[in-house]
């Protein structure tokens, strides 16, 4: 009997520490697994942070300013060594040459059977055969080339050599006394010229009630526009222009100075801004946008929620998908300009009438993306339903041949310019912001670019051209925004 108990202990001792083996082991698994566990949340914490971190310095890190070589010659090497810095009188002059080279063009083009635009397409092919007619016939019965040469140089031109480049400005003056005068210069993009800013001028010039001050405009034509000399090697971007243009005003006598800009005009004079913060007193563009990402993150997350973005607005920047639609269907051209530039340029210089649709068909689009519906492609509508100050804008770069060298400008751009974007300008700015501008965004995210971003004006108007659309909204603008960039410097 003992010895069956002691049998049924031993058995039931055994089968405890099995059991109890069994529970370490699993225990022990358990605890190998929770380790386990343990271990790959803190390898995907790690890398989590370390994407977040990548992430967070990839798009809010602020890169160190390019340098800057305010001495660049973009001219041809053997002038390097006999600068000329004289500012010398300029006239703009439509020859007899020129004139009669045209009427032989035209009478050539008349002569060849035109090809018919479909009937239903309006300008959603492009410029339609009826609107190109409406053009040629205008160019060639009531353009008066010598009554338009008087009306160009109504206001004073000069040129200057710039780091090798002899570049062209129009200088208008106020004719009052005894006001204080503040300098400003005004800047143009593709494919419009100084001829852009005619009408605003003397808006700039002139006192008005409620000012104690008007402006001295400076309006160059940019390196390889109009009549401002090409470089003769690459590298002339926007960024680089900008240190050409600092360098006019310099030479002009202006170390503090104001700054207006749409299209190329506003990246220029952001640049400017951001290069040179102790020169330029404020800057004021027609184009609200920035390519600072941070904005760009706000613009994709706006997709999800647009009225997070901008309640009031919103319109202007979403539905994402038709804006890009509409980006890629209308900007087709900026990457023929910025692949093969000369080749385009090539096709442009030989015929006036190409040269008058390529330009107008970008111009009208960006006045109001509706006229592409419209077998006039607005014409009638827009810019008082004459084509004058359109095909004034033509004959500056039909008489300079500058085209092709215009259109460089797109080649240029590098990562120069994207750089610059993730840098903030601390100048004081104001925007103007139009109906039909191709770009808009609200004011909290052009401020990641433009900290300093003072204020900004919305009109359910305008389009892309401001200043040879709506002239006088725009000198109303740049009287606001500078009389508050004075107020604030006096303030502080």
């Amino acid at each position: 009997m003992e010895g069956n108990k002691r049998k049924k202990a031993k058995k039931k001792e055994e089968k405890l520490t099995h059991s109890s083996k069994k529970r370490n082991i699993k225990d022990i698994e358990a605890g190998k697994k929770l380790n386990c566990c343990a271990i790959t949340l803190t390898v995907i914490s790690i890398i989590a942070a370390a994407i977040a971190y990548h992430v967070y310095t990839a798009v809010f890190h602020t890169p160190e300013l390019p340098a800057v070589d305010l001495d660049v010659w973009w001219g041809p090497n053997h002038t390097k060594h006999s600068r000329d810095t004289s500012i010398r009188p300029f006239r703009i002059v439509f020859s007899d040459a020129m004139q009669e080279q045209l009427v032989r063009k035209f009478d050539h083009h008349r002569r060849l059977e035109q090809q018919k635009s479909f009937n239903d397409t309006a300008w959603t092919y492009g410029v339609h055969s009826s609107a190109q007619e409406q053009i040629f016939s205008f160019w060639q019965y009531k353009y008066k080339p010598k009554e338009r040469e008087r009306f160009f140089n109504k206001f004073d031109h000069f040129k200057t050599n710039v780091q090798g480049l002899d570049l062209h400005f129009m200088r208008v003056r106020p004719e009052t006394e005894n006001i204080k005068v503040l300098p400003i210069m005004l800047l143009h993009g593709w494919p419009s010229s100084f001829r852009e800013f005619y009408e605003v001028a003397p808006l700039l010039t002139t006192q008005r009630p409620g000012y104690d001050f008007v402006f001295e405009v400076i309006v160059p034509s940019l390196p390889g526009f109009g009549f401002s000399q090409g470089a003769v090697r690459p590298g002339l971007g926007p960024f680089q222009m900008a240190i050409v243009m600092r360098n006019l005003m310099n030479r002009l006598g202006f170390t503090k100075y104001y700054i207006h800009g749409g299209d190329f005009g506003h990246v220029i004079g952001s640049i400017m801004a951001t290069l040179f913060p102790n020169e330029v007193l404020g800057f004021h563009s027609s184009m609200p946008m920035t390519l600072s990402k941070p904005a760009e993150l706000g613009r994709l997350l706006g997709a999800i929620w647009p009225t997070f973005v901008d309640a009031e607005h919103w319109q202007k920047m979403y539905p994402l998908k038709e804006k890009l639609e509409f980006l890629i269907e209308e900007t087709g051209y900026s990457h023929l300009q910025a692949t093969k530039p000369d080749t385009i340029g090539i096709a442009l210089n030989e015929s006036p009438l190409g040269l008058a649709t390529y330009i107008l068909d970008k111009i009208m689009i960006y006045t109001d993306p509706e006229n592409k519906f419209l077998k006039d492609g607005g014409l009638s509508k827009y810019y008082n339903g004459s084509m004058i100050d359109l095909i004034d804008n033509v004959m500056v770069y039909w008489v300079s041949e500058s085209i092709t060298t215009s259109m460089r400008i797109y080649k240029e751009l590098s990562r120069v310019e994207l750089t610059l974007e993730q840098i903030p300008t601390s100048v004081p700015t104001w925007f103007l912001c139009l109906k039909n501008e191709m770009f808009y965004n609200p004011e909290f995210l052009l401020r990641w670019k433009y900290p300093n971003l003072i204020g900004t004006t919305t009109h359910n108007f305008g389009g892309h051209f401001a200043a040879l659309e709506k002239p006088q909204e725009l000198a109303d603008d740049i009287f606001l925004a500078v009389k508050i960039f004075k107020k604030i410097k006096f303030e502080m």
